[in-house]
Order: C-alpha cells, then sequence, then structure tokens
C-alpha cells in the first residue's frame, strides 16, 4: 500500500491563521468560521510562499488541491453538476455528506406559529413529503419530520440514511417521545393527535434507518432548508 503524500494546509482566515500539516488540525482553524480561506499544498516551500502572498496572489504559484471558504455557514459544498443532480464540491477535503440520502428540516414563523416541514432526497433536491399545521414549534416540526422519514423510507423499502440538524428532534426520536411545551389547546388539539400517532408509530415499528446529524458549519445549510434564516 503507498503512503499517503503529505499535505500542507494554509489558513489565511480562520481561528488561528497559519500553516498545519494534517486536515485535522486545519479544520479546527475553519470550522464555523463564516468566509474562512484556506488551501492545501504539495509542499511545505510552496504553503509558505502561498502563506506570505495572501488568498488573491497565491493562486498565481498553482499546484493548490483545495479552495477556499467552502464549508462554512454562508457557503454550502453541495452544487449541481451537468445534470442537475446535488455533488459535493471537488476543491473540498472534509468529511462529506451522503447523497443517496433524505433530509428533512423545519420552519416556524414566530415560535409558536405557523410551522411546516419537508423531506427531500438529497441527490435531486426532489420533495418527498410536506406537511403544514397553523400551530406548532420548530423542535415540534423537526421530530414530525424525522418520523415521517422514518416511515416512508419504510414503506417504500428503501435503505437510505436520514439527516437532521436538529439535536434536539434526534434524541427526541430516540426517546419515542416528543418534549414539548406547546400548551394543549383547541388550536392545537390536531397537532398533538399528529404527535400522538408519530410516538405510537415509533413504539410500534422497528426500523434500521440510521439518523446523522447535518453538520452545518462543515456543509453549509441542509437540502431540506426553507430558507426562512
Amino acid at each position: 500500500m503507498s503512503k499517503k503524500k503529505q499535505k500542507y494546509y494554509v489558513v489565511w482566515q480562520g481561528n488561528k491563521p497559519g500553516i498545519y500539516e494534517s486536515w485535522g488540525e486545519c479544520e479546527k482553524q475553519i470550522k464555523g468560521i463564516a468566509g474562512a480561506r484556506f488551501k492545501s499544498y504539495e509542499s511545505r516551500t510552496l504553503a509558505e510562499q502561498a502563506f506570505r502572498l495572501g488568498p488573491e496572489l497565491a493562486a498565481s504559484i498553482g499546484e493548490g488541491t483545495s479552495s477556499t471558504a467552502s464549508g462554512t455557514k454562508d457557503e454550502s459544498i453541495l452544487t449541481v453538476d451537468e445534470l442537475g443532480m446535488t455533488v459535493v464540491r471537488s476543491d473540498y477535503e472534509g468529511p462529506k455528506p451522503e447523497l443517496r440520502a433524505i433530509a428533512v428540516d423545519a420552519a416556524c414563523s414566530g415560535n409558536p406559529g405557523e410551522m411546516e416541514y419537508q423531506g427531500v432526497y438529497v441527490a435531486s433536491r426532489t420533495q418527498l413529503f410536506h406537511f403544514k399545521a397553523p400551530k406548532g414549534t420548530n423542535n415540534i416540526g423537526e421530530f414530525l419530520a424525522i418520523v415521517h422519514g422514518l416511515a416512508y423510507l419504510k414503506k417504500n423499502n428503501m435503505s437510505e440514511i436520514l439527516y437532521s440538524d436538529s439535536v434536539n428532534a434526534i434524541n427526541w426520536v430516540k426517546s419515542k417521545q416528543c418534549r414539548t411545551k406547546l400548551p394543549l389547546t383547541p388550536e392545537t388539539e390536531k397537532l398533538y393527535e399528529i404527535i400522538r400517532r408519530a410516538e405510537v408509530w415509533l413504539h410500534n415499528n422497528q426500523y434500521s434507518t440510521e439518523i446523522r446529524k447535518w453538520e452545518t458549519e462543515l456543509w453549509g445549510e441542509i437540502p431540506a432548508d426553507f430558507g426562512r434564516k
């Protein structure tokens, strides 16, 4: 087995600008930093020269193998190819999301307020399901979206993983309980019926779907995002 070639990572904008000898160290400096700028080089000499020149002039020395400002909150690493299918930017070197997957997300106009959620297929961005309620919370929407996604995958005998960007909702699903504090009122009664059905489904069904956290700080907004931020 051939030895992996050493790379040197230049960080111009991040927690601590400098030159790093591993992706892990570089990632610590750029993770979650909007507008982070970095690039990898095949030798320390080139990396040192690029660091002195800065990101704009560094392009003139060539041989860089990763681009700048990818994977921050302000820029998604996902793009679209000539067939309209989602792909990961070729210049991104960090951990990558699965494209053969379902992503779910929720949005709420006020909290509580009008709530909706949807599920999309990551590779094609095709909407698979959508639900709206006149009053709810974002956490409820995230919880119901995951359960709906699990049920959808099981019904259609699909082995894809499921992404959510909500740690709370993922934990609620694991405990098989929606731990909302939204008051039960005539206005929320129908929503509570749906919540109870979701909880019953979790208790009565086994599933093999892997639920993963969508890493927004690395990958940009989840593909099911409603774009209201």
